[in-house]
């Protein structure tokens, strides 16, 4: 299993959760019913298709075993089983924040050392 899964937000949203030490997740997560999350061989994928061109987002890794039963691993896009998280993610859970900027060509600019996980 994957040691860290990600999540891409909104800074607003993110910030806006801090003040409580839980993110109950965006939009999309609350009409799905669960907070969408991505390995990392899959997150650049995540943000090109649903991110493309918005600033001010942030990367959130994520630590998998703090997440327990509630970390479901679904098939989702194209067949591939991606990390759903059944549950409010708990600021204790999280490994690191950091910007995710867009570069000169308009794509977002990973950290280096993002585990490639699955």
């Amino acid at each position: 299993m994957d040691r860290l899964v990600y999540k891409i937000v909104p800074r607003m949203f993110w910030e806006a959760a801090e003040a409580t030490g839980v993110f109950a997740g965006a939009s999309v997560d609350f009409e799905d019913g669960f907070i969408h999350l991505s390995s990392g061989k899959q997150v650049k994928e995540t943000a090109r298709l649903y991110f493309a061109g918005q600033n001010d987002l942030l990367l959130v890794g994520v630590e998998t075993a703090a997440l327990g039963e509630a970390l479901k691993w679904e098939a989702s896009r194209g067949g591939d089983l991606f990390p759903h998280l059944y549950a409010p993610l708990e600021f204790s859970a999280v490994d690191f924040v950091v910007p995710l900027p867009l570069g000169p060509d308009g794509a977002h600019r990973f950290p280096d050392d993002l585990e490639s996980g699955r």
